[in-house]
């Protein structure tokens, strides 16, 4: 493990298809509790995908003051509401802090996109005047970071991941790097994702990358299982308080996990679909791996990237069995994404957030919609009902367009 300064995560929120709140969330995976259904948040009469992980009834003014809110995309009110909850689960007195030696890394997919394409109807039918003074600040994919930085007065260092799936997870391992080299003492990190419109679904679906299992939503979203058919698109997001040890106990901070490790790599092979090898994912995980210093063996369990989709879970389970040797078949595996569908660049984020609470509760979330084995996906993927176990290391998998791949390594905290 880095011999530099020890990270710890001290806070987290967030927002979710299953609850507002860490232990609604949480409460959810644990008892299989899928939080998809049919679409509301647009007119999807015509798309083949009508279903999707909304985060049902969100109101950006329980949050954020209304003017506020109506300046930023969705994207960025859940940030900002994930962010402001995390801060206050560390119990950070942020007017006894040093602002300058805090800050934000978020990770984010596309940014304001369903803005974009919001606006582009009003300028293409009501003209150029009537385009909004704020779909610049709206639609950055940075504007989350940005949000959350200016609101809770972090002024140290601040930057966006965006890295399609990854985003979230690469965003946690930089922050650890940067308060691990000494750039800062407290970051704000995680990821935020939602633009689930008529355009963004309608590119999905061209790509047939979606499930079309539209009668039966909850079960759509079907990781590792034969009969799967694609991923269910999702909105949430998801932040995380991480602090250096020293500066997490001179303030007396609850010690929820600790970052041991993160490896990132690249396909290098196609824009879209996984390597079918699996080289790109399993050079991340041994890279994450080698970082935290613990062996293959010594993982308890692996939050998988999971997304549904026929290549990917293939690809992802071949990457473990490589890595993993005899062990994949011992290490239980599970989908957040089961459950909650694809958060794109917020998915490693809340996937995080459940590694930190397995972790905590010694339980490992199911992954759900599992009925019909795959010969190509044979390792235990904890189906259909959570498990008891003594949870010390953790490992979480993402694994974005364009062959970009993050892996975090989590530890219980020991002292």
């Amino acid at each position: 493990m880095d011999d530099r300064r020890r990270v710890v995560i001290t806070g987290m929120g967030v927002i979710s298809p299953l609850g507002e709140t860490v232990e609604a969330f949480w409460s959810g995976l644990v008892s299989g509790t899928s939080g998809v259904g049919p679409t509301t948040l647009y007119d999807a009469s015509e798309l083949p995908t009508r279903i999707t992980g909304e985060v049902k009834g969100f109101n950006p003014d329980t949050y954020l003051d209304s003017k506020e809110a109506r300046r930023m995309a969705r994207f960025s009110q859940m940030a900002v509401a994930a962010a402001t909850a995390a801060v206050q689960d560390a119990k950070l007195d942020m007017a006894r802090e040093d602002g300058e030696r805090m800050g934000v890394i978020l990770g984010n997919g596309n940014g304001g996109f369903d803005v974009i394409a919001e606006q582009s109807k009003v300028q293409m039918t009501k003209g150029m005047n009537r385009v909004s003074p704020f779909l610049i600040p709206m639609m950055l994919p940075n504007m989350a970071a940005a949000n959350v930085s200016r609101l809770l007065g972090l002024k140290g260092y601040t930057a966006t991941a965006v890295t399609a799936c990854a985003a979230g997870t690469q965003a946690i391992g930089e922050a650890a790097e940067v308060i691990r080299r000494g750039d800062a003492d407290v970051l704000v990190t995680g990821g935020a994702e939602a633009n689930l419109c008529q355009l963004g679904i309608a590119a999905f679906c061209v790509m047939r990358a979606l499930s079309t299992r539209n009668e039966e939503p909850q079960k759509a979203s079907r990781p590792f299982d034969k009969n799967r058919d694609g991923f269910v698109p999702a909105e949430g997001a998801a932040c995380l308080v991480v602090e250096s040890l020293e500066h997490a106990e001179r303030r007396g901070a609850r010690l929820l996990a600790e970052v041991i490790g993160w490896g990132v790599s690249s396909d290098a092979r196609h824009p879209v679909a996984p390597d079918e090898t699996g080289d790109g994912a399993l050079r991340a995980m041994k890279w994450a791996l080698q970082k935290a210093g613990v062996r293959p063996e010594d993982v308890d369990y692996i939050n998988a990237h999971g997304t549904s989709t026929p290549l990917n879970d293939a690809a992802e389970t071949k990457a473990i069995k490589r890595l993993f040797g005899d062990y994949a078949h011992k290490v239980p595996i599970s989908s957040t994404k089961s459950m909650i569908g694809h958060t794109l660049g917020a998915s490693g984020a809340l996937e995080a957030v459940a590694c930190v609470m397995t972790i905590r509760d010694g339980t490992m979330h199911p992954t759900i919609n599992y009925e019909t084995p795959d010969p190509e996906c044979d390792l235990d993927y904890v189906p259909n009902m959570a498990r008891k176990k003594d949870v010390r290391v953790v490992l979480s998998n993402s694994f974005g367009f364009g062959g970009q791949n993050a892996c975090l390594v989590l530890r219980r905290w020991e002292g």
